[in-house]
């Protein structure tokens, strides 16, 4: 038996996160991001928000140092983002990584570019 793994981590996130290597990225998304139209192996984790998950990986793990290891999806032209989105974000991150760096945000279409190269994508609520 595994102790100190969040109940939120099934076992294939485990076994994902367990292979991934430097430079492998993963992409936590909600249930309307297109995972399953872009490519790379897609989890679910329905009914399990963003934040809880990014708490459990987090405490496995660490950020990759490359240049940039936070990259979200900017907002489309006409529509506003929800600010404490990235707050909400952040506040987990920083728990676990103080020093983390602000994300990058980009493009709504090379974001998708980008997870179609993403070691895995995991699809929340």
């Amino acid at each position: 038996m595994l102790n100190g793994i969040a109940s939120c981590i099934s076992p294939d996130l485990l076994a994902v996160l367990h292979r991934m290597g430097h430079g492998d990225e993963i992409v936590f998304a909600d249930a309307h991001f297109p995972g399953h139209t872009l490519g790379p192996q897609v989890l679910r984790a329905d009914g399990i928000a963003i934040t809880r998950l990014l708490d459990g990986v987090l405490r496995l793990g660490e950020l990759d140092s490359y240049p940039i290891p936070l990259v979200m999806m900017d907002a489309v032209a006409g529509e506003n983002l929800d600010s404490s989105v990235e707050s909400d974000y952040m506040q987990v991150i920083r728990k676990h990584v103080p020093s983390a760096p602000d994300p990058e945000r980009i493009d709504r279409y090379a974001f998708y570019e980008r997870a179609k190269r993403a070691f895995a994508i995991t699809i929340t609520c």
